[in-house]
């Protein structure tokens, strides 16, 4: 059979109209121009979509039953080879650009004719938006996989050492007694909110684009409906110009990854704090630390820093990709090519970083002597007194000036708890507030200290022992399913 690839110095098959050789005969123009060697990792749903096609040419009659059995069978072949031979596969072939023509020369060198019809009706325009859709679902099949990983991971976690009593934080300084637990569902709520962004982009971007042709579609009878259910990725298109020049899907993708990214660089720096010898909360597993070339004392979160790190190249993707759209017009610009290394690129990164997080939450442990040796440190219980001075018919804004003066007054004495204070203090400083002496019962002492606070905690989605219980139980049963 005739090859259908191209050497240096010949004319591309898609450059006949050309004079003269080409840009296959300058090097320094066909390494400029190639793609191939990112997105070769299209090629199964390359495939995928020159099969749909190929089945929806025959439905329509543009090519016939045997034809289509013979290009079938061509691109099964091929995938069979790639699959084996992954990048030593002969059929690539840079001075072809990308993943397509590579896999079209291959299938016209093993069919003739037959793999000369298949691009009938349809354009690398369409063919691409369709192939990065196809890969965009798989994408985010395999993050989903990713953050039930993570998600079981903090659930573990929180089993084991949920129940520990541990300070909050706002500003960095000390704020209300929480459990581990507490702070554990915090982040599964947050990673969570982060695959639903996931979910929701694949439906926003619903719509299969094979069939839109290069820009205006074809006068030729193909049927983007047949093409479209076959390929799972919604109906055809409405507009085929914005079929082939809108890059939306991709940026919603990259966007929802450099939100997960935000989210583990924070919980990241969150642990990075609670590891170091000042906090002391955590102890990470020796696998997911490293050591100092000069200091042989140190253990050092290397990991955690780089999950915060990478952070900012998902950042990068994100605003190369909104860059390389908002100056191109309507249809489709050699510029979207560039669009692919971005979304790679955040996809590979992301994924690893949810892989080596899911790994280190599994094998972390708070460690509960440390974390109450500094317990009564920062007056954590201040909240739920001003909460008791309530119950007993105390406006908040008085009851709050009432214990900030309980907590100066502590201060002063050296003391470190307010349980500490005397009943007589106690009432003292309401009289001096609100000229009534009688407020403050012994059942005061009740809602003092870290354990008995969380103990206290009603509201819903609290940090404390109600809501933890609640929202462990929730997580539990929706990962039994």
């Amino acid at each position: 059979m005739p090859s259908g690839g191209s050497s240096a110095g010949t004319p591309k098959p898609w450059e006949h109209a050309k004079s003269g050789q080409g840009s296959g005969s300058d090097p320094l123009a066909v390494r400029f121009v190639e793609s191939l060697s990112y997105d070769k990792r299209l090629y199964k749903h390359d495939i995928a979509g020159s099969t749909a096609h190929a089945r929806m040419l025959s439905a329509v009659g543009l090519i016939t039953q045997a034809e289509l059995q013979t290009i079938e069978q061509g691109l099964g072949e091929i995938e069979a080879e790639i699959d084996a031979q992954g990048e030593s596969w002969p059929g690539w072939k840079t001075e072809l650009e990308d993943v397509h023509m590579c896999i079209e020369a291959a299938l016209i060198e093993k069919t003739g004719d037959p793999g000369r019809k298949l691009h009938t009706g349809r354009s690398r325009n369409d063919q691409v938006a369709t192939d990065l859709k196809l890969w965009l679902k798989e994408a985010c099949g395999s993050l989903q996989s990713r953050f039930d990983g993570l998600s079981r991971a903090f659930v573990g976690l929180a089993q084991r050492d949920g129940r520990i009593v541990m300070p909050s934080y706002t500003h960095m300084q000390r704020a209300q007694p929480i459990l581990v637990g507490g702070e554990l569902i915090a982040w599964l709520t947050a990673f969570d909110r982060c695959w639903v962004r996931f979910e929701a982009l694949q439906k926003v971007n619903e719509g299969c684009p094979l069939g839109s042709g290069a820009i205006a579609g074809t006068g030729l009878p193909v049927d983007s409906a047949h093409t479209a259910e076959a390929l799972g990725i919604g109906a055809p298109t409405p507009s085929s110009i914005d079929a082939t020049s809108s890059r939306d899907a991709a940026i919603d993708f990259v966007y929802a990854l450099a939100m997960t990214s935000m989210t583990l660089s924070r919980w990241a720096a969150q642990w990075i704090s609670y590891v170091s010898t000042e906090f002391g909360f955590i102890e990470l597993d020796g696998r997911y630390t490293t050591g100092s070339s000069m200091m042989p004392q140190k253990v050092n979160p290397d990991m955690l820093e780089l999950v915060r790190g990478r952070c900012g190249g998902v950042y990068g993707d994100l605003m190369a990709l909104l860059t390389i759209c908002k100056g191109i017009g309507l249809g489709y610009y050699r510029d979207l090519q560039e669009d692919k290394r971005h979304v790679f690129n955040a996809f590979d990164t992301v994924a690893s970083c949810l892989e080596i997080t899911t790994k280190v939450v599994a094998t972390t442990r708070f460690i509960e002597g440390k974390i109450n040796e500094g317990l009564d440190r920062g007056f954590l219980d201040a909240t739920g007194l001003a909460e008791y001075l309530v119950t007993r018919g105390v406006p908040f804004r008085t009851a709050h000036q009432i214990v900030g003066r309980l907590v100066g007054r502590c201060q002063e004495k050296g003391l470190s708890k307010l349980s500490l204070m005397t009943l007589d203090d106690f009432n003292q400083a309401c009289a001096d507030t609100r000229g009534r002496l009688e407020t403050c019962g012994p059942d005061v002492y009740q809602w003092l200290g870290a354990e008995q606070v969380v103990q206290r905690y009603r509201s819903h989605g609290n940090a404390g022992v109600t809501g933890f219980e609640q929202q462990l139980s929730a997580w539990q049963s929706r990962l039994a399913h």
